[in-house]
């Protein structure tokens, strides 16, 4: 089971959302939806009841969520996703990377155009007509093996370099969990300090995550609208994470918070899907700050 889950924060248009990523993406596919209940919504809820709640599908095995609701959050590429297309697995790595990037590229903007840099012969970062951020990379063969999915903590504005105590931290946090490429800025580029992190990235529950320092200034930063959703196995677990992660407590509902870096963080138990089918749930998950889970069935 993956234990982390990126969820995506869509204004009313998950459902298209998802639909073109399925296009775009080769090897993706929906694997379920859950809808809003008719009545115990919220007031600014109200004109969602009945309607789609989230959308699960996965690319190349990867699994997202599509959240479906209001303008409340809007996606910045803080937190992007990056596609490592390898030669060694690949032999039309280069061909696939530029089919997708057309195809994510349909109404997108083009934030590093698609060309050679000293990192990645083959190398662009989109941001789509959704507002979510993919990084296409066609990979050096020779290096150590990358999943073809990474989730990307870039560290600017409020977080500006803190990538080096965030990859810390996290490796801290969740057990098992290692560093692997690690590279620093030799000198000062742009806000990035030197010493401050070129690029590194850390495995979490047998997932990669990348972080990097950001080396332009941004007026930007991480927000709910990409959020990692854990996954946790009983209370202790949901309970111990949830000290670990929750810094803000104006931002704690519903098993969402937020870390002292800015990074938005779901602690939910792994069968929430189960609980939410007894009576009144909707209406208890929203009383709640961290879950509860005994309170689903008292």
């Amino acid at each position: 089971m993956q234990k982390i889950v990126p969820n995506l924060w869509f204004d009313h248009v998950a459902v298209e959302a998802v639909e073109f990523y399925l296009a775009a993406f080769p090897n993706a596919r929906k694997l379920g939806t859950q809808y809003y209940p008719m009545e115990g919504l919220l007031d600014f809820q109200e004109e969602l009841a009945g309607k789609e709640l989230t959308v699960d599908f996965e690319i190349a095995g990867y699994r997202f969520v599509a959240i479906n609701a209001g303008p409340e959050f809007t996606p910045t590429p803080s937190l992007s996703f990056l596609l490592n297309f390898d030669p060694s697995r690949d032999p039309d790595a280069r061909a696939h990377l530029d089919d997708l990037w057309d195809a994510l590229g349909d109404g997108g903007t083009a934030l590093m155009p698609l060309d050679s840099y000293d990192f990645s012969t083959h190398y662009g970062w989109m941001q789509d007509r959704y507002g979510v951020s993919w990084q296409l990379m066609l990979t050096n063969p020779d290096g150590e093996p990358r999943p073809f999915i990474t989730p990307d903590l870039l560290f600017g504005g409020p977080a500006q370099n803190r990538a080096a105590e965030a990859a810390s931290f996290y490796v801290d946090t969740f057990p098992g969990s290692r560093v692997g490429t690690d590279m620093r800025y030799p000198v000062q580029a742009g806000p990035a300090a030197p010493g401050s992190v070129m690029f590194t990235d850390i495995e979490v529950f047998g997932q990669w995550f990348a972080l990097m320092d950001s080396a332009a200034d941004q007026d930007f930063t991480f927000n709910p609208a990409v959020s990692l959703m854990i996954l946790c196995e009983d209370q202790p677990e949901i309970d111990r994470y949830w000290e670990a992660l929750s810094r803000v407590p104006e931002a704690e509902q519903c098993g969402w918070c937020t870390d002292q870096f800015g990074v938005s963080w779901q602690i939910v138990p792994a069968h929430l899907d189960a609980l939410m089918l007894t009576p009144a749930s909707f209406a208890k998950l929203l009383s709640m700050r961290k879950i509860d889970i005994a309170a689903f069935t008292a």
